[in-house]
């Protein structure tokens, strides 16, 4: 099933003249009406509206709707790490967007992936291993990877899509040269073919670990995982402000540990949501279909 996402700028307006098009589309949320469709879109979950399983020639689709402010705060700041957790993968821009916010957003969405993957990584990690921590920091905490997803979904989302990768992240790892080494695969290109050079590398990249890298790393991190590290610190009598916190957590042997657990928290609550949301956007019949195939492909 192809998974589209629409970035629109008034909600209300996209779901009238969607209603009116496309009524099948929805759930029974739209004789509602539309206002209440954008208000439920924007107030709940992961502030996306999902119509899934729509037919469309000989297939099905699913199309996600976000308004571009709570698209860019997700991208900042990791507020929910929903759609920026699926923007840290390659995936196909259909339209390029004009607004220059969104598209800052967007890069800064993959500039704080980097900074996220390398506090969980050790000392040494292949390039694959790499890619898969990018991939698998919104994936790691979703309860719907405990019930109802493929165990082998990252896996299959990273290795044909390793060339993807790559020229995704290169110009964001060029910059961080002071703080990691990642020799660029050198494969002969010429006349190869997708699947040469998608090929996994077990080319061994290298960082600095010691504390004041960490810190660097630390600072790099969106608004809502810096502020759950807060919180993670404060636990019990500590009163730290973020600052010292951050410090303390990068002198700290355990910090990837921590960092995990952080990131894991928000993607939890926010898939627990996003799902709970989805049962009245597609309603019962859909709900049930669509999570029973879930369930087939987990299994098989």
């Amino acid at each position: 099933m192809i998974d589209l996402i629409y970035c629109v700028d008034d909600s209300s307006k996209w779901h009238r003249n969607n209603i009116e098009k496309n009524p099948s589309h929805y759930s029974a949320l739209k004789y509602l009406g539309y206002k209440f469709v954008s208000k439920y879109q924007e107030n709940s979950g992961a502030r996306v509206y999902y119509n899934t399983l729509v037919p469309l020639e000989d297939i099905f689709i699913k199309y996600g709707v976000v308004t571009t402010r709570d698209l860019v705060t997700d991208l900042l700041e990791w507020s929910d790490l929903y759609l920026a957790g699926r923007l840290h993968k390659p995936v196909e821009i259909i339209k390029s967007p004009s607004n220059t916010e969104l598209q800052m957003a967007l890069q800064l969405n993959l500039q704080s992936a980097v900074h996220a993957s390398l506090l969980l990584l050790p000392e040494t990690f292949t390039e694959y291993d790499f890619y898969y921590t990018i991939s698998n920091l919104s994936y790691s905490g979703d309860f719907r990877m405990i019930l109802g997803e493929n165990k082998n979904k990252v896996e299959n989302i990273v290795k044909p899509q390793m060339s993807g990768f790559r020229n995704l992240y290169k110009p964001y790892l060029k910059v961080l040269h002071d703080f990691v080494d990642f020799p660029v695969v050198t494969a002969k290109l010429t006349l190869a073919s997708e699947d040469k050079l998608n090929i996994v590398s077990d080319v061994s990249c290298s960082q600095d670990i010691r504390p004041l890298a960490k810190l660097h790393h630390l600072n790099q991190l969106p608004r809502w995982p810096q502020i759950a590290l807060t919180r993670f610190w404060n636990r019990g009598n500590f009163r730290q402000d973020t600052e010292d916190v951050l410090r303390a957590i990068a002198y700290d042997p355990d910090s990837n540990i921590i960092v995990k657990q952080c990131i894991n928290d928000i993607v939890w609550r926010s898939s627990v949501r996003q799902s709970l949301k989805g049962i009245l956007t597609a309603g019962l019949y859909k709900s049930i279909k669509y999570s029973s195939k879930k369930l087939m492909k987990m299994w098989l």
